[in-house]
């Protein structure tokens, strides 16, 4: 189903809506004030119309709640589908190449070969262990294997990750001291928290396509709370999208989404590892064009624990 056809099923379901509940106006008036001198049946025809009136409004929503989740899911598939096939393309044709022309390539151009092979692995692995793990924090609360973690620690070593992956300076992404050089533990399990904040820093990356220039900072808030911002400089978010980003298979319409590689889950797991660690994480931006600034929010680890 494509675009145009959505938007007429939509509307189409919108129209139908509105025809039942027109009808339903028209039968029902006429009716009540025939009958006004019976109170009764007044009572019981206002009651009876509201309900119907009620019934078509939530159908009517219903239908065009389920196109669009269709419409993400169609948009996941085919995005989830580039993103097996271009890496397994490339290895292939590197790996036929090595085999047909063996003698003709010499070390240094072989071991480019494996190097290209080898990030083409490891951008399938992400795309396979991403849509494992959305299926496994969707259907169940992880409560288990909990332990005290440093948050600054696991920060940087994921900033140390993105800086590697991306083939990127040092100074492309920064974290900034924390205040009063103040320690912030968190209990949580590391796995999932490390898979948050990755996907945070990617997504910051895909989305700079002029330059990579990334803030990141730690704080506590309210006492309580330990939050990570994280502020680049790229393509912005409109501010009616600030939290459909989080939704699943969602991904922000406008955008190259030929050159920008994505499955719409990254900040889908991020949500749900937030709130399974009771937790949140937000979204703001200033407008098109002039960067994003995440902010994912975790509660401090009380002494006890």
């Amino acid at each position: 189903m494509n675009i145009s056809r959505r938007r007429g099923t939509i509307a189409t379901f919108i129209t139908l809506g509105v025809l039942l509940a027109g009808v339903a106006v028209f039968l029902s008036v006429p009716w009540i004030i025939l009958n006004e001198a019976r109170a009764l049946y007044v009572v019981l025809g206002i009651i009876l119309f509201a309900v119907l009136v009620a019934g078509v409004v939530l159908n009517t929503i219903f239908l065009v709640r389920e196109v669009r989740r269709n419409e993400r899911q169609d948009s996941f598939l085919n995005a989830v589908t580039h993103e097996l096939k271009t890496p397994i393309a490339s290895i292939r044709l590197y790996l036929e190449t090595l085999q047909r022309r063996s003698t003709a390539v010499d070390e240094a151009q072989r071991q480019q070969f494996y190097g290209i092979m080898h990030a083409d692995s490891d951008r399938l692995l992400a795309t396979v262990e991403q849509v494992l793990k959305a299926g496994e924090l969707g259907q169940r609360q992880r409560q288990l294997n909990r332990v005290p973690i440093d948050l600054e620690s696991l920060v940087s070593e994921c900033i140390g990750v993105i800086l590697q992956r991306h083939h990127l300076a040092p100074e492309a992404v920064i974290l900034q001291p924390v205040p009063g050089a103040v320690r912030l533990p968190i209990s949580g399990i590391p796995e999932d928290l490390r898979t948050a904040v990755l996907n945070l820093l990617d997504n910051a990356v895909k989305y700079s396509p002029a330059g990579v220039h990334i803030t990141c900072r730690l704080a506590i808030t309210r006492y309580t709370w330990v939050t990570l911002t994280i502020t680049d400089t790229g393509l912005g978010i409109p501010a009616n999208q600030y939290k459909r980003i989080f939704h699943r298979f969602y991904r922000v319409p406008g955008r190259d989404l030929v050159k920008i590689k994505g499955t719409g889950l990254g900040l889908f797991l991020v949500r749900t590892i937030a709130r399974q660690h009771g937790g949140d994480v937000t979204a703001t931006s200033p407008g098109p064009n002039l960067g994003t600034t995440i902010t994912f929010k975790l509660p401090l680890a009380n002494k006890e624990a």
